[in-house]
C-alpha cells in the first residue's frame, strides 16, 4: 500500500476541493474504475453516500466517468458503508462505491470501493485503477454508454437484512435504547431496525443538514449520548459514526463501551455457542487485558496493523470470523463481509437477551488495563525507533512491566510523529513509563 499514489487503506480521502477530492479527479476515477471493474462483463455499479453536502458533487462526477466507460450506475442515496457492501452482493453488481469520509468532519470526503463479493478491492485491482488514472479518458461509443437509475427500496432491503441477524425467538420489547446516528448515513436505518425489533427508542443525530455530520455527536463524541442515557434511565446507548461502520456504546450506569469491550462480548458469546471458529483478530492498539483474557481461555489471538482492512486480511487468511479495533470497527464474517456498526450492536443485544444480563453485568468481569499514549514529533527522514538509547529505555520498561503490560512504539501514517503507548495495571505507573520513553525519543530527535 505504501507505493500507492492515490489509494490509502480505505480508498481515496481528503479535504473537499483539494486534490484528489475534486470533481475532475472523481470523473477520471469513475472512468478508470469502470474500465477495470467491468472487464469481467458485469457493467453494473452501485453508488451510496453519507449525508455530506459534497456527496452530490462527487456522485455526479463519478456518474459521468462511469457512464463514459460503458458502466451503468444505480444510486442508493444516503446509505451506510456496510449497506453498500451488502447491496452490491444482493444485486449481483460488479462493484459498490461509497462516497464518505467516515468519522471525519463534513469538509472532508472520500471514495471507496467494494468488490462484487462485498469486500474491499484487492491490491491488484486498485493498482490497475491507479495505472489508468495516469492515462487520458477514452469514452466508449455513444451506443455503448452506461445508463443511470435509482434503487428506491434500498433502505428497506438493508433494514430487513440487519433484522435477520437477530434471532427470531428473541425480542427487544421493553428495552429502552438511545441511538446516536451522528447525523450520518444511518439516520433513517438504525432507529427503524431497533424499533421494528421491539425496542423503545430515543433518537439523536438523525437530522442531517449536510454539514453537521459527526459534529459533537456519534461514535467519536459520546458525552451527549452518555448524558441522554443517564437522563432517560435507558438500558444502553448506541453511537454510530457518519458512515455506520463504527460502533461505540454506553451502559445504563454511563460506562463507555469501546471496540475491545464489544469484541470481548462477541467472542465470549461465540465460544459459549460453539460458533467461534478459530480465534480473534485485534490490532496493535487492542487492550492488553483482551489478549490476557483470550490467552487464559486458550483462544488464539493475533494483532494486525491498525486499520479494519488489515483486520479483515488476517481473518480471511486464517478463516476466522471475529475481529476489530478498539475504535469501534467490528467484523463478524458469520454475518457480513465487512465491519458493520448496527449488526455488531445487534450481536451485543443478542448476548444480553440470551444471558438475561444487562450490558454492565456482561462487562463486569472484563477490566481493561490503563493505557498511556504520548505523541512525539520527529524530523522527517530520522528513525528514532532505531536509536540505542530508545531501545534501552524500552527494554527497561518492558522488564519492569513483566507479564502485566506492554510497550508499543509506532510511527504515525499521516504525520512525522512517534506514538508511544504503554499499558499496565497501574495508571500512574504507565503514564510515568510512557513519559520516560517519550522523553528519550524526543532527545534523539532533536
Amino acid at each position: 500500500m505504501s507505493q500507492r499514489k492515490y489509494f490509502g487503506t480505505d480508498g481515496v480521502r481528503g479535504r473537499v476541493g483539494d486534490f484528489p477530492i475534486t470533481p475532475d479527479f472523481a470523473v477520471k476515477l469513475g472512468w478508470a474504475a469502470g474500465t477495470v471493474l467491468s472487464a469481467s462483463g458485469n457493467q453494473r455499479v452501485l453508488i451510496g453516500k453519507d449525508t455530506r453536502l459534497s456527496g452530490y458533487m462527487l456522485e455526479s462526477a463519478l456518474e459521468a466517468g462511469l457512464l463514459s466507460a460503458g458502466v451503468s450506475v444505480e444510486f442508493l442515496g444516503p446509505m451506510p458503508t456496510p449497506a453498500v457492501a451488502y447491496l452490491t452482493r444482493n444485486f449481483r453488481a460488479a462493484a459498490g462505491i461509497v462516497i464518505s469520509a467516515s468519522h471525519n468532519p463534513y469538509y472532508d470526503n472520500g471514495i471507496k470501493f467494494f468488490s462484487d463479493a462485498g469486500s474491499k478491492l484487492s491490491d491488484s485491482v486498485e493498482a490497475e485503477i491507479e495505472r489508468l488514472l495516469d492515462e487520458p479518458i477514452r469514452c466508449v461509443p455513444s451506443e455503448n454508454m452506461g445508463r443511470a437509475s435509482r434503487i428506491d427500496d434500498a433502505p428497506g432491503r438493508y433494514i430487513e437484512f440487519c433484522k435477520s441477524v437477530f434471532p427470531s425467538d428473541l425480542s427487544l420489547k421493553g428495552m429502552k435504547i438511545v441511538v446516536d446516528c451522528a447525523h450520518g448515513a444511518t439516520y433513517h436505518i438504525a432507529p427503524d431496525v431497533l424499533r421494528e425489533l421491539g425496542a423503545d427508542i430515543w433518537e439523536m443525530g438523525t437530522e442531517p443538514n449536510g454539514v453537521n455530520i459527526n459534529h459533537e455527536c456519534g461514535a467519536t463524541h459520546l458525552d451527549a449520548l452518555r448524558a441522554k442515557v443517564l437522563a432517560e434511565k435507558a438500558d444502553l446507548g448506541f453511537a454510530l459514526d457518519g458512515d455506520g461502520d463504527r460502533l461505540m456504546m454506553v451502559t445504563a450506569s454511563g460506562r463507555v463501551v469501546d471496540g475491545d469491550d464489544v469484541i470481548y462480548i462477541l467472542a465470549r458469546a461465540a465460544q459459549q455457542d460453539g460458533l467461534l471458529q478459530g480465534g480473534i483478530v485485534g490490532t496493535l492498539m487492542s487492550n492488553f487485558a483482551l489478549e490476557k483474557y483470550f490467552t487464559e481461555r486458550r483462544i488464539p489471538f493475533v494483532r494486525a496493523k491498525v486499520g479494519d482492512r488489515y483486520v479483515m486480511e488476517e481473518l480471511v487468511k486464517r478463516d476466522w470470523r471475529i475481529g476489530g479495533e478498539n475504535s469501534g470497527h467490528l467484523i463478524n464474517r458469520q454475518f457480513h463481509s465487512t465491519g458493520d456498526g448496527i449488526i455488531a450492536g445487534l450481536q451485543v443485544l443478542t448476548a444480553m437477551q440470551r444471558e438475561e444480563r444487562t450490558l454492565d453485568e456482561l462487562l463486569a468481569e472484563f477490566v481493561k488495563y490503563p493505557q498511556a499514549l504520548v505523541n512525539v514529533r520527529f524530523n522527517a527522514g530520522d528513525n528514532p525507533l532505531e536509536a540505542d538509547n530508545v531501545k534501552a529505555v524500552v527494554a527497561e520498561v518492558e522488564q519492569a512491566l513483566g507479564n502485566n503490560g506492554r510497550v508499543l512504539l509506532r510511527k504515525s501514517g499521516t504525520e512525522p510523529l512517534i506514538r508511544v503507548m504503554v499499558e499496565g495495571k497501574d495508571a500512574k505507573v504507565v503514564q510515568k513509563f510512557a513519559e520516560e520513553i517519550a522523553s528519550e525519543v524526543e532527545a534523539v530527535s532533536n
